[in-house]
């Protein structure tokens, strides 16, 4: 019976599948992380203490010359790092992206605070953690203490760290990566946290506005999403604490501000979904407030902090549109 006849062809082993949509998508996705981590920790210019513990410090980098930017004294960024509120990331992995911003004409204040489990020996990649071991994310209410008291305190700080001469701390632009950009979003809306909140403020905070990348902005989506290994019910205290919590916690609660407010978001972030962002918007919608959405096609979760990566340069740009 020749091999071609339905007959063999039903017997016949099935050929190896080739490479799929999926598989394409995680490798350009591991590509992408190795790429923004494949740099090495830049140094700051300075750094200083906004508090007494160890982890409530920030380090600052002068403004660099960039054709058509303005000379200093230079608007202020305050760069808040992700890593899903766990040790296991510290500013050292965000302050390539620090630099780079420095290059561009800001000055920027990269923040250090408390985050869930403990500091590894080997410092801010990561790997002193087995992969399959997840610290637990987030200090309830440490983590919100210290940025509160961050970005409080930084604009004057950032003077004495830099000088009058070379910051603006009239002009600040938040910005912040996946549970960083939750924590710039957060701490732009503490006018709108119920008025018993200890992180209440009574007007909107002095800032040009904020520049969430990939922000874990939405709490209920995120959750539905189990985003980061259930980071987010790890954040607010365990399931537990989740609805008393939410509402001192959730950017999507906290609307609206009236802090001028873009998310910059891949179209194939797989951290954190794009949903999430969207989440957010819509809320924001609801609320009467307009978000401004750069929304990257192709784009993963960490080109955004990657000074290798052409996005990186549009994050820029959208900082720039607040701060200038």
């Amino acid at each position: 019976m020749p091999a071609s006849t339905p007959e063999h062809a039903a017997h016949r082993a099935p050929a190896p599948a080739g490479p799929g949509p999926a598989d394409a998508a995680a490798k350009r996705a591991e590509a992408e992380e190795a790429s923004a981590f494949a740099h090495a920790a830049v140094p700051p210019d300075v750094t200083a203490a906004y508090g007494e513990l160890p982890d409530q410090i920030a380090d600052f980098y002068r403004p660099r010359s960039a054709p058509g930017v303005p000379a200093p004294p230079a608007p202020l960024v305050v760069v808040v790092h992700g890593g899903a509120w766990r040790a296991r990331y510290d500013r050292r992995h965000i302050s390539p992206f620090a630099a780079y911003l420095a290059g561009r004409g800001f000055a920027v204040a990269s923040v250090e605070y408390r985050r869930g489990g403990e500091e590894p020996p080997s410092g801010g990649d990561g790997s002193a953690y087995p992969r399959e071991e997840t610290p637990p994310a987030g200090r309830w209410p440490d983590t919100l203490d210290d940025i509160a008291a961050a970005v409080d305190a930084l604009p004057a700080l950032a003077v004495r760290a830099l000088g009058a001469d070379t910051v603006d701390p009239r002009r600040v632009v938040l910005t912040g990566h996946s549970a960083g950009g939750h924590l710039a979003l957060w701490a732009a809306a503490r006018n709108a946290l119920p008025l018993d909140s200890p992180w209440h403020r009574p007007s909107p905070p002095p800032l040009r506005g904020v520049v969430a990348l990939a922000p874990i902005a939405d709490f209920a989506s995120a959750i539905r999403l189990g985003v980061c290994s259930d980071a987010v019910v790890q954040f607010l205290g365990g399931p537990e604490h989740v609805t008393a919590r939410l509402p001192h916690a959730d950017p999507a609660a906290l609307l609206p501000t009236g802090i001028a407010t873009t998310i910059v978001q891949g179209t194939t972030d797989n951290e954190v979904p794009p949903q999430v962002a969207r989440a957010f918007a819509a809320a924001a919608a609801l609320a009467g407030e307009e978000v401004t959405e750069a929304v990257l096609d192709g784009i993963g979760h960490f080109p955004l902090i990657d000074p290798a990566a052409a996005a990186c340069a549009v994050v820029a740009e959208e900082i720039a549109q607040l701060a200038w």
